[in-house]
């Protein structure tokens, strides 16, 4: 049975989740379907865009991402403390650009005078709004909302187009972190979709490694800041240099017609982790297969389960072994 929403976000435990979203039709998302010869790879495209764009209004980073041809991955990152920060009009003008709002709102924002018992009512209004701008939830669901509206209108036809509900996993730990966003990054190589991360068009692998060739990091996505010290900037502690070399050398591992192995000056990552070769090829090859509502050491799940009021957390067995120091 489904787990409840709240019984798999835990932000006392973690800000970090991936979350997949999987199509019902037995036409694609996006590729070419097999039976019809009919391309829907455009629909790529209309994903990474969307969910680029959320990311500006929301208050929640992303970490990787993956458009696939009947599901999309997204590693995210939510940033409550930033929402708090907002004030009362910035709550408002990133609403706006979702929804319509409420009169109120809208007269607000049109600076308009208010009485002050309108003014109560709109704070309270404000309140859910941005309680919603950092609730990963609701920028799942306006992302499928806004690709299943397209593509029905595209298909000429109505009905579901997503499964019912996203699946979602909170990583606990830096491992699972790391872990996870290469799963996703490399999703296309497993797929035989792409040959190398370079390629691997629609993917956050792909828009790093662009933009690291230029000397920068990409602005849509979560910064790579370098290793862990005092007084971090928000970010990943990693090299960027050094998780895209890792990445690709995984990918060479990972696909058939090539042999490869992690060598030792791409393994800096591997050995502030704490994990070996063996485990990382693991966790990269087969994520989603042995970890469920929550991935971290045995001590994080524990806390987890005990923050969720889950009666147990499956998964702690390969969590010994997978994520546990080499």
């Amino acid at each position: 049975m489904p787990q409840p929403r709240k019984n798999q976000i835990s932000l006392i435990d973690t800000s970090y989740y991936h979350c997949v979203s999987r199509c019902v039709r037995r036409s694609f998302l996006c590729g070419e379907d097999s039976f019809t010869g009919q391309s829907f790879e455009h629909r790529r495209a209309w994903v990474e865009k969307r969910l680029l764009f959320l990311a500006s209004v929301f208050a929640i980073d992303i970490c990787a991402y993956a458009v696939m041809s009947n599901h999309t991955h997204v590693v995210l990152c939510v940033d409550k403390d930033s929402a708090d920060s907002w004030s009362m009009t910035e709550v408002i003008r990133r609403w706006h650009q979702l929804y319509q709002g409420t009169l109120l709102s809208q007269q607000y924002h049109k600076g308009e005078p208010l009485s002050d018992a309108e003014l109560v009512s709109l704070e309270q209004t404000v309140t859910i709004y941005r309680q919603r701008l950092y609730d990963i939830s609701w920028l799942m669901r306006n992302l499928n909302e806004h690709i299943a509206r397209e593509a029905n209108k595209e298909d000429e036809c109505t009905g579901r187009f997503w499964e019912g509900r996203f699946k979602s996993q909170a990583l606990l730990d830096e491992s699972a972190l790391v872990a996870c966003m290469a799963y996703v990054d490399l999703n296309p190589i497993r797929a035989n979709m792409d040959s190398t991360p370079e390629t691997s068009k629609h993917t956050s692998i792909q828009r790093r490694i662009h933009a690291l060739i230029k000397g920068e990091q990409p602005r849509t996505l979560m910064r790579f800041i370098g290793n862990h010290k005092k007084d971090m900037p928000k970010g990943i502690a990693y090299s960027l240099i050094d998780y895209c070399e890792l990445i690709e050398s995984t990918g060479k591992c990972i696909r058939q017609d090539k042999a490869g192995h992690i060598k030792p000056q791409h393994s800096s990552i591997l050995n502030s982790l704490g994990l070996n070769a063996e485990q990382w090829l693991t966790l990269t090859t087969e994520f989603e297969q042995h970890f469920y509502t929550a991935v971290g050491n045995e001590q994080m799940l524990q806390q987890f389960k005990q923050h969720t009021k889950h009666q147990r957390i499956r998964g702690m067995a390969k969590a010994r072994a997978l994520l546990q120091h080499a």
